[in-house]
């Protein structure tokens, strides 16, 4: 490899002008096979499969021979998941106690409060809980609460036609969990789990006004949630959840007709199907803590039927991430002391300020944006918070009790500490060394309410990062990634924030109708593509944009920090390579990435992502930059007219 990059890897057959991606990941999309435990392979994967395998030693030296009371909680946690003897003796009992209270259920009134007690359990309700600062008043925190209750991974699953066998399916796998669960009458049970769930799903926003940051704000009273859903007695639910009454004295009802909706449904003559959609509820949130039976018919259709895997993962490998679930940031803290040098810190600080200093200059040249509104995105931009490789504090776990033998128990433990410490948030100062990420993902991300970048250790290798390559090929890689996620607080979405974290508008009314009319230009773009495997099926634009302003802002935006690191060095060749083609040759090795057809579908239908080969290359042919690398023509399958291509922040 010269460089970090290898171009005898890349396909001969398939010119650059024609198609990046294919380019440089054709052979590689040819020889390799997804690993049967997996719906997806690419550079993400092997990235998380490296992971994975430094925690396993990590966890496994833990459960061997502790150094501390956090590690033996750790070996704890990961001894009760690999001892499947036991498991498999206990089979459904652990479920008996709380199957028994739902049979219990005689009303209304009190399957609410079962609802409730059921809460720290690990068991979907009909409404999601979460505490994050205000978008409102970003110095707070407050109670979120969002649409949730179905099983399906989103609500066109319940009502378009191309996924009937779907429903069919699952309509299967409910009447087996609950047939193993010990229920005679389990197809009639869960023909009305998917009734039921059918109309829940009716109430709920499709996916496009889920993203919407000023819709889904909607901050009321705990008075005023009651009047929302008379039928749902909030303060019964939260006494028997262990929710203190302050917690909801204010929340952030992100779909209020939802829950005016599946309110509408809480009813005498709906009882029957109310409890075995808890029944159902509770024995999915337990299978993988259970016998083989349980975790074979889990995945056969979550993982088989819906993402089109073939195999389900090695044992150790669920108890690696159940590990992590649990206590992600103890696992971390002892992870970045071997692979975080200090060096690739430093190296990454460099990238973000040059970055930034790219962001300043294209702000100030827009020529679409008025002077007012850009200094208020300059404002914004100055008050980035950077975070790289992992917190300055790491979190406690004192509050966990953990037992070997106990495995569902300890999940549930973990889970009620968890809650714990995010219902503690309430009435505390912001902490702004919280991270949503623990160091050893693979990923990085955007905050608007706090208004920070975040880049854990474990994404801090190449092929995104690589300290020995030279700056083509890391400000290709990495610096797109920190230029995509800086372009989030610049987004759709993220410019409603302003640089305080608020949802604020900073904009001139002329100022966000050219951005809108540039973002639906984009939106356009994407609603044309199908990629393989998804059987004419497009990409939704409108779902997608955010991601694709991310994308596309991020690449342009890092080619010009490229330019900017460069200053007056000459453009000097590596193995018959431009500094710009290596540029966009390794921002087209990022996302190889290789997808099974069902996983395809399903991305298309529910993920804010574009497919990898459309992040590639229908990003680069509105990049200027790329077609003068190449030197592309109108007779160049990547060649997009000069006109027809849109820049909104490079």
């Amino acid at each position: 490899m010269t460089q970090g990059l290898d171009p005898s890897t890349f396909d001969p057959d398939v010119r650059p002008q024609d198609d990046l991606f294919r380019h440089v990941n054709g052979r590689w999309l040819r020889e390799t096979t997804i690993k049967p435990d997996r719906a997806t392979a690419g550079s993400f994967i092997d990235l998380v499969d490296e992971a994975e395998e430094l925690v396993r030693r990590i966890v496994e030296t833990c459960a061997a021979s502790p150094e501390d009371d956090e590690q033996r909680k750790i070996g704890d946690l990961y001894t009760s998941f690999m001892d499947t003897e036991r498991i498999e003796r206990l089979g459904a009992a652990p479920l008996a106690d709380d199957l028994a209270a739902i049979d219990a259920v005689g009303s209304v009134e009190a399957l609410v409060r079962t609802i409730g007690a059921l809460e720290r359990s690990g068991v979907d309700s009909i409404a999601g809980l979460y505490i994050a600062p205000d978008r409102g008043n970003p110095d707070r925190y407050v109670t979120h609460i969002v649409q949730s209750g179905i099983g399906l991974p989103d609500e066109s699953y319940y009502r378009e036609e191309q996924f009937a066998p779907v429903r069919e399916a699952y309509r299967a796998h409910v009447a087996t969990m609950l047939r193993l669960a010990g229920f005679d009458d389990a197809e009639q049970r869960a023909e009305r789990v998917l009734d039921l769930e059918t109309r829940i799903a009716s109430h709920h926003w499709d996916r496009v006004a889920v993203r919407d940051a000023q819709k889904t704000y909607n901050l009321m009273t705990l008075d005023r949630l009651v009047e929302l859903t008379p039928t749902f007695d909030w303060r019964a639910w939260a006494d028997r959840a262990g929710i203190e009454e302050r917690v909801l004295a204010e929340a952030v009802v992100a779909q209020p007709s939802y829950l005016e909706g599946v309110a509408s449904l809480l009813v005498d003559d709906l009882l029957p199907s109310w409890a075995d959609w808890l029944r159902w509820q509770l024995v999915h949130g337990a299978a993988p803590y259970l016998s083989d039976d349980f975790v074979q018919a889990n995945f056969d259709f979550y993982g088989r039927t819906l993402q089109g895997t073939d195999e389900l993962r090695p044992r150790w490998k669920r108890g690696i991430g159940f590990v992590e679930g649990a206590m992600g940031e103890a696992v971390g803290k002892i992870y970045v002391r071997t692979q975080f040098p200090a060096e690739a810190k430093q190296r990454m600080e460099e990238l973000i300020e040059h970055l930034l200093e790219a962001y300043r200059i294209s702000i100030r040249e827009l020529p679409w944006m008025s002077e007012e509104t850009k200094r208020r995105a300059l404002e914004k931009l100055d008050a980035f918070t950077p975070k790289i490789g992992h917190p300055t504090t790491f979190k406690d776990y004192t509050a966990l009790q953990t037992d070997p033998t106990d495995l569902l128990g300890n999940a549930r433990r973990a889970q009620s500490v968890a809650m714990d410490r995010e219902l503690a948030k309430i009435g505390r100062p912001i902490d702004r060394d919280e991270w949503y990420m623990t160091p050893q993902t693979v990923n990085a991300y955007y905050n608007p309410t706090m208004n920070e970048i975040v880049f854990p250790a474990a994404i801090l290798q190449p092929p995104f990062f690589d300290a020995q390559a030279d700056d083509a090929v890391n400000y290709g890689a990495i610096g797109a990634v920190i230029g995509h996620e800086i372009g989030h607080g610049f987004d759709d979405q993220g410019s409603h924030y302003d640089g305080t974290g608020a949802l604020n508008n900073w904009w001139t009314d002329a100022d966000r109708q050219a951005f809108d009319a540039l973002a639906a230009r984009i939106i356009a773009q994407y609603d044309e593509l199908s990629p393989e495997g998804a059987d004419g099926q497009t990409v939704n634009g409108a779902l997608t944009i955010g991601e694709n302003i991310g994308d596309l802002g991020g690449l342009g935006i890092a080619h010009l920090a490229f330019r900017l690191a460069r200053g007056d060095a000459p453009d000097a060749q590596i193995d018959g390579l431009t500094p710009d083609q290596r540029f966009f040759l390794s921002w087209a090795r990022t996302w190889r990435s290789k997808v099974r057809p069902a996983e395809t579908v399903r991305r298309l239908t529910v993920d804010p992502h574009s497919p990898p080969e459309f992040r590639c290359n229908q990003v680069v042919r509105n990049i200027d930059a790329f077609h003068e690398a190449f030197g592309t023509t109108p007779d160049d399958a990547l060649w997009l007219d000069p006109a027809e291509r849109v820049t909104i922040w490079a």
